[in-house]
């Protein structure tokens, strides 16, 4: 690498790690101010607590969330004050091209993406719980609604099908319990309860009726009480878009493909964040390059100029985001392609910037 090279590759850095520790305590000090009544309530709650298990996470999720938006106002505002010293000006004498002049753009965008890569997959999902653990403890109100589960089907496997009508994940406890096992579209088990409890690692049946069918007859047993097991837990009935959030990426794959199995209809909503993790990451190259290509020539009002338009550039491409993630979630949509649209569009506009801007 050339001196060059290293001189706009720690600019690169120096601004973004600049501009993120900028956003992050400006975050903060919101979240203080609109929760520290409800921190003041909690006695027992200690200062290490506050501070470990939720601003720790806290700045941790927003680091995450900031870092496209901190590199994309870093690279406009260091390559804007390159423009505006004429030092580009000096670059361009020299003969480098602008494709050359991309070189260290490229290398700090590497940087910045295997970091939220490894946010993104790992670390963001493990903080994210405890965070959520510690708001749900001290700073949320859950309703009940969210606390129970109706009408509730699932297969376990090829064959066997299970169906609860109404189940109180508080309580582990639920109503109206069937299994059902069949051979082809032929029946051959059922077990009903009118009652189900989940404890120490087992089901426990009230009011229970088995029945199994052969050939040429019917086996049919009763009883007031039985314990047993099956494959799926009180967790499999809580389907939230919000747990994947805690899921690393490798616990999110098993997932998806554990509940295709069991006949989960619509998984989107965990497609969409499982996709996301990837995509957001790999637009710090196009957020780069399409800032790079704004601030590189020279412009009446200087700095504030370039830095107004790349806002409303980065306000468009994140209302894009939230669109494609809500629609991808929608049942029949096809998640990978809706995550992944953001990026294609504003890709195609830094191409266009690109032969602009090398023009």
């Amino acid at each position: 690498m050339r001196i060059l090279d290293w001189y706009i590759l720690k600019k690169y850095l120096k601004t973004f790690l600049f501009t993120l520790l900028i956003l992050i305590p400006i975050a903060v000090a919101i979240d203080i101010s609109e929760k520290i009544d409800k921190f003041l309530r909690h006695e027992n709650l200690t200062f290490f607590e506050v501070a470990n298990d939720h601003y720790k996470n806290f700045i941790i999720y927003y680091a995450n969330t900031f870092m496209p938006l901190a590199l994309f106002i870093a690279v406009i505002i260091f390559t804007s004050r390159l423009a505006n010293n004429t030092e580009i000006v000096a670059i361009n004498s020299s003969q480098i091209s602008f494709t050359r002049f991309l070189y260290p753009y490229f290398i700090g965008a590497t940087i910045v993406t295997v970091v939220a890569l490894a946010m993104n997959h790992f670390v963001v999902p493990n903080s994210s719980k405890v965070r959520k653990e510690f708001e749900a403890k001290y700073l949320t109100k859950k309703k009940y609604k969210d606390k129970v589960v109706k009408d509730f089907s699932l297969q376990l496997n090829d064959s066997t099908y299970i169906f609860i009508q109404n189940f109180d994940l508080e309580r582990n406890s639920g109503y109206n319990f069937s299994t059902e096992t069949y051979s082809g579209l032929k029946l051959k088990y059922k077990l009903e309860a009118d009652n189900i409890r989940w404890k120490d690692s087992f089901f426990k049946l009230l009011n229970w009726r088995e029945r199994k069918i052969f050939k040429n007859r019917d086996s049919i047993l009763a009883g007031n009480s039985l314990d047993t097991v099956f494959a799926f837990t009180p967790k499999d009935f809580n389907y939230k878009s919000t747990i994947a959030q805690e899921m690393p990426s490798d616990e999110l794959s098993d997932f998806i493909d554990l509940s295709r199995k069991r006949g989960v209809k619509n998984l989107n909503a965990y497609l969409v964040e499982l996709y996301k993790r990837t995509s957001l990451p790999l637009a710090c190259y196009i957020l780069t390059f399409i800032a790079v290509a704004l601030a590189y020539r020279k412009r009446r009002g200087g700095i504030g100029v370039n830095l107004a338009f790349g806002i409303g550039v980065m306000f468009i491409y994140v209302f894009f985001l939230k669109v494609a993630e809500v629609l991808g979630a929608v049942a029949g949509a096809n998640s990978f392609l809706s995550v992944w649209m953001p990026n294609l569009v504003f890709g195609s506009y830094a191409v266009y910037l690109y032969f602009n801007a090398k023009s």
